[in-house]
């Protein structure tokens, strides 16, 4: 079964087929002057799945990640606190690598800092300046010139007219600049700025060009990604300048994730509801916000809000009880019959039909969201399975259900979901529950103290007072063999 992409600059599906034994994969990662947002989240979790994804179908994957260690926003921020400006990107480099490892988002092969490459970002200027395609400004700037690379523009899709528009509207003119579209490759340094020494005075480098040098040594790369913000202007630029300088294709293909918007308005610090990695973390477990997250498939926007993240929390619940279901009964197997040969070849068929589509939601531009319906129709087959007594002892439901743990395994590698325990996501789930809901623990735990000395006592009318006190905290009471067990309902 091929795996089909989605290619931003051809906008069609094509069947992916690497270049050579080595798949070359290169994502645009953050600028380090703050904490990573949901936006970046996203990002990071859908690459994260098509590396595993490829991995587990038998490529070997060589995966990318810069980092943006000087920009006007790490030294804004550096002035602006008085620290260091060097400081301020390892801060949030450090940030970002720890919330990334809390969402099970694997450390990239390489991670290539802008401030590294200073000697081959000069390079490339050097030679782009040579070859009549680029220009340094008696002020110390080297722009790139766009009307020398014909395809501009082929990428986000757009006419150079509407464009020149745009970046007038957006900057304004510039006497030094021969036209509005060209932009800046190295930035001449402001009073008080960090800057390196180059032949065209102290400066540093513009946000695009870090990223051509970085991918340098993997030219043509398989696959470039990024967030589809990053199409226009930063992609679109990085492509220009590199296959202006090289002569060659920069990217085979283009993968760009949607928009985040939070409660259907677009994520913004002005408007309040800026949502961080940590700010969420703080109410749902980490592996919750990767099931939300991988629940739309990553071309289409999502609308992040807590009601949906609970709605996802319950989602991940059903799983894990049907995985905790199945693994207790394959812990405590019942004597098991056959049913007729027709009856469980239609069960193992209607278990295949299922599975199958599974593989083909991945191999579809990677859909998650598809894959996690497939993931839910096998939840509802294996509870039908569990909960009908005569099925529930053959020996074909037993085969079955020792695929189901076999794909949840699968489903692990290839998702990064339902990596705990069942009973460690409950157990983290309900204390982290706990806390959200503001729930008094000492006053529950006295509540069942009470309610255990009045069963004791056959006061049963005092106990029903007592679970009912408990519902009305939002409490719900289990009698089990081993005592009483409670949960949030």
């Amino acid at each position: 079964m091929s795996l089909f992409l989605y290619n931003t600059a051809t906008r069609q599906k094509e069947a992916f087929v690497p270049q050579g034994d080595l798949v070359k994969i290169y994502v645009c990662g953050i600028t380090a002057y703050d904490y990573c947002h949901i936006g970046h989240a996203r990002s990071a979790v859908i690459f994260d799945v098509l590396v595993r994804y490829l991995r587990e179908q038998g490529y070997k994957v060589h995966f990318i990640r810069n980092f943006t260690d000087i920009d006007d926003k790490i030294i804004n921020r550096a002035l602006k606190e008085d620290r260091d400006w060097h400081e301020v990107g390892q801060t949030y480099m450090q940030a970002f690598h720890e919330d990334m490892d809390r969402l099970g988002v694997l450390r990239a092969d390489e991670e290539p800092k802008a401030t590294e490459f200073i000697e081959q970002i000069q390079s490339l200027c050097q030679k782009l300046i040579d070859a009549g395609k680029a220009y340094a400004t008696p002020s110390g700037d080297v722009y790139f010139r766009v009307h020398s690379y014909p395809a501009y523009g082929q990428l986000s899709q757009q006419s150079l007219d509407d464009m020149r528009a745009g970046a007038s509207a957006r900057v304004g003119l510039n006497p030094e600049k021969e036209d509005a579209l060209d932009f800046a490759l190295w930035k001449a340094a402001k009073a008080g700025e960090p800057n390196f020494p180059s032949p065209w005075g102290p400066g540093r480098p513009g946000w695009h060009i870090e990223c051509s040098a970085m991918t340098m040594p993997w030219i043509p790369l398989d696959i470039h990604g990024g967030g589809q913000d990053l199409i226009f202007p930063h992609h679109e630029n990085e492509k220009a300048q590199t296959e202006a300088c090289l002569n060659t294709t920069l990217a085979r293909l283009w993968m760009h994730n949607g928009f985040v918007q939070i409660n259907s308005e677009k994520m913004s610090k002005s408007l309040g509801n800026y949502k961080t990695i940590r700010d969420i973390l703080e109410s749902f477990l980490p592996e919750t916000l990767r099931f939300f997250l991988l629940g739309k498939h990553y071309r289409s926007p999502i609308d992040f809000s807590f009601a949906d993240m609970e709605e996802a929390e319950r989602g991940e619940r059903r799983i894990y009880q049907t995985i905790l279901d199945v693994q207790k009964y394959r812990a405590n197997p019942p004597k098991l019959v056959d049913l007729p040969k027709e009856q469980a070849e239609t069960l193992r068929g209607e278990w295949q039909e299922i599975s199958k589509r599974y593989a083909e939601a991945m191999n579809d531009d990677v859909n998650t969201a598809q894959a996690l319906g497939v993931i839910f129709s096998l939840v509802r087959h294996v509870n039908r399975l569990l909960e009908e007594k005569k099925l529930r002892k053959s020996q074909v439901v037993w085969e079955l259900l020792g695929q189901f743990l076999e794909a949840v395994e699968l489903w692990r590698q290839h998702l990064g979901l339902f990596s705990l325990s069942p009973e460690d996501f409950f157990a983290q789930l309900k204390a982290l529950r706990i806390t959200r809901n503001k729930v008094d623990v000492q006053r529950v735990e006295e509540l069942l103290n009470q309610r255990r000395q009045a069963r004791a006592a056959k006061d049963f009318a005092r106990s029903d007072s007592l679970r009912n006190e408990l519902e009305s905290l939002g409490v719900i009471v289990q009698d089990t063999p081993e005592g009483q067990k409670w949960d949030l309902a």
